[in-house]
């Protein structure tokens, strides 16, 4: 048979061995952070992430995903959650490097930035099991309400160790943390949630109840919400107790869910489990949102990094492939697109590292970053979280047929961005959240207004979009119907004034031109103008080389 009706060509190479952090807009914010001295550190990690060997990892921990195993063969209740071996593997090299809790303990100087941009890396390997690394780094803030609590688990859920054997944490040199929250007749309203806690005579607590979203069940330690006499409390449950006794948790079902495949989401039961109370009886909302505050910061670098993400691939497909007599990336209408996409994936970026960046301030004790960073990552959660999917649907557009199929990774990447805008607070949560910050939190508006009115003066049109912006928020309290409008306006002005100190002068003007001034179209590729187009793409392309 003649093979002639099977001759490849026009077809893209493979876009592989890459590094997912060599945009241009990494090393410039690093640099102007005073963070350049970890930039070879970061490529270097950022070529692991990409490498053929860890792409290939992450493809298997997504394809087979975790296994709820009840019962071992002889009818004992075990409740166990079996993983591909790969995902061991890509938590063992994430941990290592620093992804965990490792910037709480580490003496480094901008620690948590320098993990935000491993982080971002590493979201190209596989998204899914960077939920308990994310809580894993999470859970020391919430863990410092307890002294006692903190010195048994802060070490080892920082020295980036991975342990996955099931035993007690008193047995294990690394852990792992998890957060059981939500129940299925509230969801994020946790304050009509029914687990009880009843108060043992040695200081412990006995929880029962049902949760109905528990992520990665096998975590060494849950942070858990239960009502006691005193209200809402925050607990420590662990899988296994202290004498080795496996603890009172029965896993009831995994999800099945769109993607984020890896991750073992469950429906979980305490039948008289032990706990500890960590912080005060009916503080349980304020101690555990110092872990949802961090969270909350991964989950908006993670937006970031599936823009990039998919920015990269698409990038890489136009430039290899040919329509219409020429390369797609020569074509004026493919650059208008490829040029919007990289103005919003370069605004998120810088807007993550940034929010990183305000947790090292806050650890050196700088007392204004708090009240910026609480109404900040409120806002560009909001915001970005709500961006991602249509931006990995046009991402995967760029590739036409091709990005339809699975072989691409875009279907991957566009399963996974929704998961942000749900995941610590849907859109319409986050955004009250910034209306609950505007009424109760005065030096937060006040910071943030502040950080605006720094970057005042250089431009009519981001004068205009803040001053208008400023009236909305000091007004915007007792208004719920306008808090989305509130919260990603509040996103967009931050967004351009990080540009103005941070961004690429051709990113800037595109984005001051189009998200502040309004001559944008309803989808992306509207540029109303072709003035930068080619800077912008350029270092597109740059990210794909």
């Amino acid at each position: 048979m003649s093979n002639a009706t099977h001759e490849v060509s026009n077809q893209v190479p493979p876009f592989e061995d890459f590094d997912p952090v060599q945009h241009p807009v990494y090393d410039e914010f690093l640099t102007a952070e005073g963070a350049g001295s970890a930039v070879a550190e970061i490529h270097d990690f950022g070529r692991t992430a990409g490498s053929s060997r860890i792409q290939r990892l992450g493809e298997l921990a997504d394809q087979h995903p975790p296994v709820l195993q009840t019962h071992d063969k002889y009818g004992h209740r075990i409740d166990r959650v079996q993983y591909d071996p790969a995902y061991h593997e890509l938590m063992k090299i994430a941990i290592a490097n620093g992804l965990g809790g490792t910037p709480w303990q580490e003496e480094r100087d901008h620690a948590h930035l320098i993990r935000a941009a491993k982080f971002t890396a590493w979201q190209a390997s596989d998204v899914g099991h960077t939920c308990p690394i994310t809580m894993t780094y999470a859970a020391i803030p919430a863990l410092r309400a307890d002294a006692k609590l903190a010195s048994r688990f802060v070490t080892p859920l920082s020295n980036g160790i991975y342990d996955s054997s099931f035993t007690s944490p008193e047995l294990k040199m690394g852990l792992t943390a998890g957060m059981s929250m939500t129940e299925k007749q509230g969801g994020s309203d946790v304050r009509t949630n029914t687990t009880r806690a009843v108060l043992q005579s040695d200081g412990s607590y006995l929880l029962t109840g049902h949760k109905w979203f528990t992520s990665a069940p096998m975590s060494d330690i849950l942070l858990t919400l239960a009502q006691t006499p005193g209200g809402l409390t925050c607990f420590v449950v662990p899988r296994v107790l202290p004498d080795g006794k496996v603890n009172s948790i029965a896993l009831m079902r995994l999800k099945d869910k769109l993607g984020n495949r890896s991750n073992a989401s469950s429906e979980i039961e305490y039948s008289g489990a032990t706990g500890w109370r960590l912080g005060e009886e009916g503080r349980g909302v304020p101690t555990i949102v110092e872990m949802v505050n961090m969270t909350r910061l991964d989950v908006s670098l993670t937006s970031g990094a599936l823009m990039m993400n998919g920015l990269a691939r698409a990038t890489h497909h136009v430039r290899h492939r040919e329509a219409f007599g020429d390369l797609l990336i020569n074509k004026p209408l493919m650059r208008n697109v490829i040029a919007d996409l990289a103005v919003e994936a370069e605004a998120t970026a810088i807007s993550g590292m940034w929010l990183a960046s305000l947790t090292d301030d806050m650890g050196n004790g700088n007392s204004g970053a708090q009240g910026l960073r609480r109404l900040a990552l409120a806002a560009i959660k909001y915001y970005v979280c709500k961006r991602a999917p249509g931006h990995t649907a046009e991402t995967l557009e760029c590739l036409g047929g091709n990005g339809y199929i699975e072989e691409s990774g875009m279907p991957r990447l566009y399963r996974e961005a929704p998961l942000g805008s749900i995941w610590e607070g849907s859109g319409n949560v986050a955004a009250l959240d910034v209306l609950r910050v505007l009424g109760r939190q005065p030096e937060a508006l006040e910071a943030v207004c502040g950080f605006l009115d720094d970057r005042a003066g250089s431009d009519r049109r981001y004068d205009d979009f803040v001053g208008r912006l400023k009236t909305s928020m000091r007004s915007a309290a007792d208004f719920e119907f306008n808090a989305r409008s509130v919260a990603g306006d509040l996103a967009i002005a931050i967004q351009a004034a990080l540009l103005t100190t941070y961004g690429n002068p051709a990113i800037r003007e595109v984005f001051f031109a189009t998200r502040l001034d309004q001559s944008w179209g309803t989808v992306y590729g509207t540029l109303p103008s072709e003035d930068g187009v080619e800077t912008i793409v350029a270092r597109a392309i740059a990210a794909t080389k």
